[in-house]
């Protein structure tokens, strides 16, 4: 095949070295713009994975770059006039210009064709010659742009600003240094690429940006600035630019982050950057060009693969590991541009809170990496809470949490599930063993189901109640077996189902009306939750007295059962959550339009119920802190206005969960995937807060309470199947300290030991 490759980089060079040592009878030329010598990058991360593609790639160009590594382990975060150092990271790197050499050098050895100072014109006419087109001309891709419409091109323009400099300072670990100015917080990000040189990119708010005149500086000026804001970190070193051609404010850029729909158009293909790119802050972006260079090669030269399957397959297998990166990515360049949140952190925590911002590195992940200084981080995340640890301090899922009066003896929270299972309203035998067990099971709160405060405010027939005189008893003899038999606090949730009522039990069609025996349905407005569902009457002012006097009255039995909190429902679509996102609440009163309006029936329930709950016990409630919808419906930022308002009532917990509020929403799943509103509520509005959605491993309880992301972890699924999942947590860390109810403590001994034999087990084995 005639291939052209378009731009000179580590993709373009790389994908022609991947073809010709497949097939060498390929003509390949690329074609770069600059001349030989010119880059306008510093060092270049790689991870081990990514040397060992390489070296099962081409082993000369492999062995010629490991050669050249500069190796370092540690990272180092300065802060408030504190230096923090971790070790055990294990990071490579080399220069940009000397990568690109050693590929230039490798690329002729192999006979393809380099043409510098060339510009391509990004019109595919003006390749006919050629066979294949591969658009390796990065993130500006001129022949993306050309054919946009058909790569669906997703361009986000993330809004800090940032500089790639460089220094003779060589530093010895990967560097985090951030400075308080005039104008702001600036912070670099520093990291050698050889014996002599490092990288040094500054990055700032646009608005720190311009309050410190970058924006109106030369570029001489602006790096004199930078030298002196950066003076104790530079001993003496000059800070210098490779982009000198460009005016001052052109040298700071903002990232792009890029995206496409599809990878090829025809005989043209897109590789490296130019479709898709993932933030410096993960330092990925090389990687990601030379392994998206050698999947492309392996499969345009496998035998009896045409091109339309080969190019299927790059891009389904490419693509994954290119949204992978892309998703750590994200929460990597959300940290950084929502800095103010974590600056108030003690500096202990705040490192941690970096180290672990893009989730790839986990609580056991930083044990494994250094055990003393993650030793530091739990004991000071114990001292915080009030408790002295012992001789081995335990993580921190385990530490105590207080809220008024009550003391949680850890942080494992048993989230509310609906069951389904009651007759009329009364809880019964079901849930008698359903809630002793994860009471039992070591959990330090244990949530009801969502509990209807009347027989119309049901979700489906067979949800709890707590509005008549049995629904008292009954919950009574629930809460009196979990206190007699655990340590747990039982918390007890209520709420009302508005449009979302009158359906079918759960696993007999999800929000499916009921094929008879329906009940009205009241709700902020008349808007049905879908077309199969009713449409519920909008509230009058009469029927919010009565509802608001329900859930008092229900708050009072709550009191008669000996419930030790009481949250209150207001997400999911329910009724309450229906005068709060704009999707369902169209109402042109003073309960409608504006958040202040649409948050005044909810608050008025709930300041209701706070002075009937005894003042002692805590309460908390629950929200829907996006709507998934973007900016039509509920937005993270309307959930930290939502959660400061609630706790001025008296919350004294906002449980962040999201969305379930519009049937059309667009919800993306993950890991921790709400995680991230309970991190932004609790350090934005400075309250309390309780983090649930796709929370299923130890690791990431701690590391979401190690980072300060949320005080209180839920658990719904895996507690669903696993009441003992606390205990078995407990165990699985070798934390003794656990409550075990009497009757199971040999279970739990021999549970611990076999699981520490298994883990050493496994240490001896492997390799």
């Amino acid at each position: 095949m005639r291939i052209a490759c378009l731009g000179g980089g580590p993709a373009g060079l790389y994908f022609a070295i991947s073809m010709k040592l497949r097939d060498p009878s390929h003509e390949i030329a690329v074609f770069e713009r600059n001349r030989a010598g010119d880059t306008f990058g510093w060092g270049v991360v790689f991870s081990d994975q990514t040397v060992e593609n390489l070296a099962a790639n081409d082993p000369v160009s492999a062995a010629i770059i490991a050669g050249e590594f500069a190796h370092w382990d540690d990272i180092e975060v300065h802060v408030r006039g504190e230096t923090l150092r971790s070790s055990g990271h294990g990071f490579i790197g080399i220069g940009r210009k000397r990568l690109l050499h050693i590929l230039q050098q490798r690329a002729l050895e192999l006979g393809v064709d380099l043409r510098f100072e060339h510009e391509c014109d990004p019109d595919l006419d003006s390749w006919q010659d050629y066979d294949l087109v591969i658009a390796s001309d990065g993130a500006n891709s001129r022949m993306r742009d050309r054919y946009s419409e058909h790569f669906g091109v997703d361009i986000q323009i993330r809004p800090n600003k940032f500089v790639w400099l460089g220094t003779a300072k060589a530093f010895d670990a990967f560097t985090f240094a951030f400075e308080k100015s005039e104008a702001g917080w600036i912070w670099a990000h520093a990291y050698k690429f050889d014996e002599d040189f490092s990288t040094f990119i500054v990055e700032c708010s646009e608005g720190t940006w311009r309050g410190l005149g970058f924006d109106r500086m030369g570029q001489d000026d602006a790096i004199a600035l930078c030298e002196r804001i950066f003076a104790s970190h530079l001993d003496g070193n000059a800070l210098v630019s490779n982009a000198t051609h460009l005016a001052g404010p052109a040298a700071w850029l903002n990232f792009r982050r890029i995206l496409c729909e599809h990878w090829s158009h025809g005989k043209l293909i897109l590789l490296g950057d130019a479709a898709h790119t993932a933030h410096f802050s993960i330092g990925s972006g090389t990687k990601l060009a030379l392994e998206d260079a050698i999947k492309l090669a392996e499969v345009l030269n496998r035998p009896g693969l045409d091109r339309g399957r080969a190019l299927a397959e790059y891009q389904a297998e490419r693509s994954v590991e290119v949204l992978k990166l892309q998703n750590s990515a994200r929460n990597s360049t959300e940290w950084f541009e929502t800095l103010d949140l974590y600056l108030e952190f003690e500096p202990v925590q705040f490192a941690y809170s970096l180290l672990t911002r893009s989730q790839r590195i986990s609580h056991e992940n930083l044990r494994l990496r250094d055990p003393l200084w993650l030793g530091e981080v739990e004991s000071w995340f114990w001292t915080k809470s009030g408790a002295d640890p012992l001789v081995r301090t335990p993580p921190p899922m385990f530490a105590p949490f207080r809220m008024r009066e009550m003391t949680l003896e850890n942080r494992i929270v048993v989230s509310p599930m609906a069951t389904y299972s009651a007759e009329g309203g009364t809880p019964g035998d079901f849930h008698l063993v359903h809630y002793g067990a994860r009471a039992q099971g070591g959990a330090g709160l244990v949530f009801t189901e969502m509990t209807c405060v009347s027989p119309t405010g049901r979700i489906t027939p067979g949800c709890t109640g707590m509005y008549a005189a049995g629904h008292v008893a009954a919950w009574r003899r629930i809460v009196d077996f979990v206190h007699a038999n655990s340590r747990a606090r039982f918390c007890l949730q209520l709420g009302h189902s508005g449009a979302k009522g009158s359906t079918r039990l759960g696993w007999e069609g999800m929000d499916e009306p009921l094929d008879h025996g329906n009940w009205p349905l009241i709700a902020a407005s008349d808007v049905p939750w879908s077309e199969n569902n009713a449409r519920p009457r909008p509230m009058t002012r009469v029927e919010m007295d009565e509802v608001r006097d329900q859930f008092v009255a229900a708050t009072l039995m709550g009191v008669e059962a000996g419930f030790d909190m009481v949250e209150l429902h207001a997400a999911h679509g329910y009724l309450l959550s229906s005068f709060i996102t704009p999707l369902q609440n169209k109402r042109d009163d003073e309960y409608g339009g504006s958040l202040e309006n649409r948050l005044r029936f909810p608050l008025e329930v709930f300041r209701a119920m706070r002075a009937a709950w005894p003042a002692e016990r805590p309460m908390s409630v629950r929200i829907s802190a996006t709507d998934w919808v973007g900016d039509s419906g509920v937005t993270p930022g309307e959930a930290v206005r939502i959660a400061e308002a609630f706790s001025r009532e008296g919350a004294d917990l906002i449980d962040v969960s999201a969305g379930q509020t519009w049937a059309e929403a667009r919800p993306v799943y993950g890991r921790m995937f709400q995680t991230p509103f309970s991190d932004r509520i609790r350090n934005e509005a400075r309250v309390s807060t309780m983090a649930v959605g796709n929370i299923f491993e130890t690791d990431h309880a701690n590391s979401i309470l190690a980072a300060g992301r949320a005080d209180l972890v839920a658990l719904a699924r895996p507690h669903l199947i696993d009441p003992m999942w606390t205990l078995r947590a407990a165990a699985l860390q070798d934390y003794r300290g656990v409550h075990v109810p009497p009757p199971y403590l040999a279970g739990q001994e021999q549970l611990a030991r076999n699981l520490k034999r298994a883990a050493e087990s496994a240490a001896i084995l492997k390799p």
